[in-house]
């Protein structure tokens, strides 16, 4: 087996040796120097599997080196070293493609951590699809065909990402293949909706507690960011994260490091940050609503995922994929979409996207008659098919005499049509309806639902 190469790029002869010193216990050979132009020597005589260089060079600067290997050395992963705090140059250097970075004073823990993810990168292939049929980016439109290769790109690094997109776009979709095509793939990725956490609970859940740190605390816990360890965190709603838990949020991010309430102890984790939200966040930001430091530590790199309705021509190949799923968990025969069914669901504007059609497709599959599925199966909102003639408002409002009344009953059908399109799962309905978990959850107490 070939000896894999690291190489050393910093200034300062104690800190080369240090880390000389340290990946060489770890069964690696090593390449150590002192500036960009010595090490763009060293990369165009030999294969190096991992550079690690100083933001700070004699001869130019760290981010020289990453843009160079970003140009002729694809196949070379580049983790930065910064001073202590300098989040903004290392924002830079992930931005300009750098794998991941790291503090100084180094801890030798990250380290290795570091460089055990960086070199899992040759082994990693970034096709898109990961081993659940149910995690898969279809389609043919050049949008989808440039968020795969986006997700190839950045499933190579350590990056955060923010994810942007409608609700039913495909969010946890593309979190979910970001992380399964890169070196953390055999690591837990845990989801969490921000949203869905009661308040006074965030905090527990999200870095734990031990026993006896409150009422109820029967007994030492681990949070999201200790399940993750060594894997992907992918908080999506982020936008709904109270704004003293942000702050908490940041500073787990920044120092690699949790601590349990109630303890004293703090835990490193090793966790690779996703996250996603409906919301335009940067409004979010403008309206103090949402930390700018938590925006820009966390907004390294942005996804946008497509709507349905910016690749319509996508539907049949989506339809019959779902109507195939659909087919294979019920042990029955797929059912066909008829050509009239075809042209009513392109037509149709989906404010519900992928997940919308999901519903409606498997929906459909239940009421259709000779396994065959025509407008009147699909039931889509505002046509005729769907509702029978509506009664005139003044009509109601003569007959109730409480106009509130009547918008509450358009709520609560609203809010029943959205349980029963999703099966009774409240967060999804939730997702459907552009509101948050906590908005959904107040309605449904409000109009006794649950």
């Amino acid at each position: 087996m070939t000896e894999k190469t690291v190489l050393i790029i910093d200034d300062e002869p104690d800190i080369r040796e240090l880390l000389d010193i340290t990946i060489s216990r770890m069964g690696l050979h090593t390449e150590a120097v002192g500036c960009v132009a010595d090490a763009i020597e060293v990369l165009a005589r030999q294969p190096v599997q991992l550079c690690l260089t100083d933001i700070k060079l004699p001869d130019g600067s760290g981010l020289d080196v990453v843009k160079h290997i970003q140009q002729h050395c694809n196949d070379t992963a580049v983790a930065v070293l910064t001073a202590y705090g300098s989040t903004e140059l290392a924002v830079e250097a992930l931005k300009a493609g750098a794998f991941d970075f790291i503090n100084k004073p180094v801890s030798v823990e990250q380290l290795r951590n570091l460089i055990k993810s960086a070199l899992q990168l040759e082994s990693s292939s970034a096709t898109a699809i990961d081993s659940s049929r149910n995690t898969r980016l279809l389609g043919e439109t050049e949008v989808i065909c440039r968020l795969r290769e986006q997700i190839a790109k950045l499933a190579r690094s350590q990056a955060p990402v923010y994810i942007s997109g409608e609700s039913g776009s495909g969010k946890e979709v593309v979190a979910r293949l970001i992380h399964a095509n890169g070196p953390r793939r055999n690591a837990p990725f845990v989801p969490v909706n921000c949203g869905a956490i009661p308040e006074e609970l965030v905090e527990s859940e999200f870095f734990g507690h031990v026993k006896g740190s409150f009422t109820g605390a029967y007994g030492d816990k681990e949070g999201l960011f200790e399940a993750a360890n060594g894997g992907t965190l992918f908080l999506d709603e982020v936008a709904d994260l109270p704004l003293n838990m942000q702050v908490k949020l940041l500073r787990a991010i920044q120092e690699k490091a949790v601590r349990r309430i109630g303890s004293n102890q703090e835990i490193s984790v090793d966790v690779r940050i996703l996250s996603a939200t409906h919301r335009d966040l940067s409004r979010e930001v403008a309206a103090e609503h949402f930390r700018s430091d938590l925006f820009y530590r966390i907004n390294v790199i942005e996804v946008a995922v497509p709507s349905l309705r910016q690749r319509a021509s996508d539907i049949p190949l989506l339809a019959n994929f779902m109507l195939e799923k659909v087919a294979s968990d019920w042990g029955v025969a797929a059912p066909q979409l008829s050509d009239e069914a075809l042209r009513c669901l392109q037509s149709y504007q989906f404010p519900g996207n992928v997940r919308e059609l999901e519903n409606i497709i498997e929906r459909a599959a239940t009421l259709c008659d000779n396994n065959r599925i025509t407008p009147a199966d699909l039931s889509l909102p505002g046509t005729e098919n769907n509702h029978s003639e509506p009664v005139p408002v003044s009509h109601l409002a003569a007959a109730t005499g409480d106009i509130e009344g009547y918008m509450a009953g358009i709520e609560q059908d609203i809010i029943s049509g959205a349980l029963e399109a999703n099966n009774g799962n409240k967060t999804e309905s939730a997702k459907m309806l552009g509101i948050t978990f906590r908005q959904f959850r107040y309605k449904l107490k409000k109009y006794n639902f649950d």
